[in-house]
């Protein structure tokens, strides 16, 4: 979307996908494997909302076997 001047704004979608793109980095800083493993859980349902929006099913397959992974290992303690 653009202003006058060509000055670009961000749409919803996109300025969803960035906060999607920050959870996904807080999740990189836990020191505890578990709250890493829920908080990117969070972070790749975000991503898989936002592949849907933008049609773009690569982004939702990916970030759906990631929350399967974390699922897992959650499920197994790790």
């Amino acid at each position: 979307m653009y202003l006058k001047n060509n000055i670009k704004i961000m749409t919803p979608i996109e300025i969803f996908g960035y906060l999607s793109m920050v959870v996904v980095l807080i999740s990189m800083i836990m020191g505890d494997i578990k709250k890493l493993r829920i908080v990117n859980s969070i972070a790749c349902s975000m991503f898989v909302v936002y592949g849907f929006l933008l049609h773009a099913y690569p982004i939702v397959i990916m970030n759906v076997l990631v929350i399967a992974i974390n699922l897992y290992k959650l499920s197994k303690g790790k």
